[in-house]
């Protein structure tokens, strides 16, 4: 194969990015909302909403860079993608738990479990270059 050739992404893998990209775009609306809503609202907690604000657009950015990264078949991005899907499972059982955000709860959900099946699944571990136990290199 030439230099100018480049192999296929597979379109699990391509999903599992597509999945990450969504996530973290959701972090870094909800982070630029909350910071919004803080500084316009009067009377809130200053502190506490541009701290909560700013942590959901850092958080965001590991998805973001996850994403580009499974899109682009690099292996080390498969770590921080799963670790997303992990964590979002935990945020999004509270979420089904509190009245208002409970649609929200139901799409992290579905989510957070496509997004571990398609990065745990054999196509996309191959296209990423990662060997499973007992695989000879």
């Amino acid at each position: 194969m030439s230099s100018t050739e480049q192999t296929p992404r597979p379109t699990r893998l391509a999903a599992a990015a597509g999945v990450a990209l969504v996530e973290a775009l959701g972090l870094l609306a909800g982070g630029a909302y909350l910071l919004v809503r803080t500084l316009l609202d009067d009377g809130g907690d200053l502190v506490g909403g541009v701290t909560g604000g700013a942590t959901l657009i850092a958080l965001g950015l590991i998805p973001l860079a996850a994403a580009r990264g499974l899109w682009r078949m690099r292996s080390w991005s498969r770590g921080p993608a799963v670790i997303t899907q992990i964590l979002a499972l935990p945020v999004a059982w509270q979420m089904l738990r509190t009245d208002g955000v409970i649609p929200f709860g139901i799409v992290l959900a579905v989510l957070a479990v496509t997004g571990l099946v398609l990065l745990v699944n054999p196509a996309t571990t191959e296209a990423l270059g990662i060997r499973r136990p007992g695989q000879e290199s």
